[in-house]
């Protein structure tokens, strides 16, 4: 972490915050640039919390972010019904390339995880599911970044057919293995997971953000090759 960043960070969290503004007025304006960008990007990338990458994706389609973890991540207005309101769901993916390069090394065992257009859900239920298919205005936000770097957004309905199908099959396995069992352990679905082969053919299926072809050829490493093929077919 840059040093300066971390004396911030201290100043902030143990000094009233006029000494942090006092700090800050005695730094140039090449150093305050530094510690933004070192935040920025040490925030981002955090692979304890998706908040920001939330946000981004919420907000570049055109949602307000809710902040409470209770909910769905966002809403906006119905342009078409007066009064009603449409709600979305951000499930933002991260690849940190700083494991590829572990793993090429023989310092990581396993690859990691490529961006596959997809996202999961956690602590998932029958009751939570039958609860998302009555919103009739929800839909889904998949995003795909790379050490930070948005690549894609991807919108479509919760109700797509294909969608809502890999749920309720992971919901009914995981209850069919729960059937007989007097634990209190296991009540909820641990990852509900999916990726892009259970949208791909949602016909209202929207790409809100994508790299240019140029700049998304870049990430080609980061992204397992039948999902870059349907977004370099979408690409400019």
């Amino acid at each position: 972490m840059n040093q300066e960043l971390a004396n911030i960070i201290k100043i902030y969290a143990t000094e009233p915050h006029i000494k942090l503004t006092d700090y800050l007025i005695g730094k140039s304006k090449d150093t305050l640039i530094g510690i933004l960008v070192d935040l920025l990007t040490m925030y981002i990338n955090d692979k304890n919390s998706s908040t920001i990458r939330e946000f981004i994706t919420v907000t570049m389609a055109g949602y307000n972010h809710r902040e409470k973890k209770i909910g769905y991540n966002g809403f906006k207005q119905d342009s078409f019904i007066p009064g009603a309101t449409i709600n979305c769901e951000a499930k933002p993916k991260n690849i940190d390339t700083v494991e590829f390069e572990r793993f090429e090394r023989g310092e990581r065992k396993t690859r990691p995880m490529k961006l596959n257009g997809g996202g999961n859900f956690t602590d998932y239920t029958a009751l939570r599911l039958q609860k998302d298919l009555q919103e009739k205005n929800l839909n889904m936000l998949v995003s795909g970044f790379v050490d930070g770097k948005l690549i894609y957004i991807l919108e479509f309905p919760f109700s797509c057919p294909t969608f809502v199908n890999n749920l309720k099959l992971k919901v009914e396995r995981w209850q069919g293995k729960m059937q007989g069992s007097q634990s209190t352990k296991g009540q909820f679905l641990r990852s509900a997971d999916f990726d892009y082969t259970n949208y791909i053919y949602c016909s209202k299926l929207k790409v809100v953000y994508l790299l240019s072809k140029p700049e998304l050829v870049k990430y080609k490493p980061y992204i397992i090759s039948e999902f870059y093929q349907f977004l370099e077919g979408k690409a400019k």
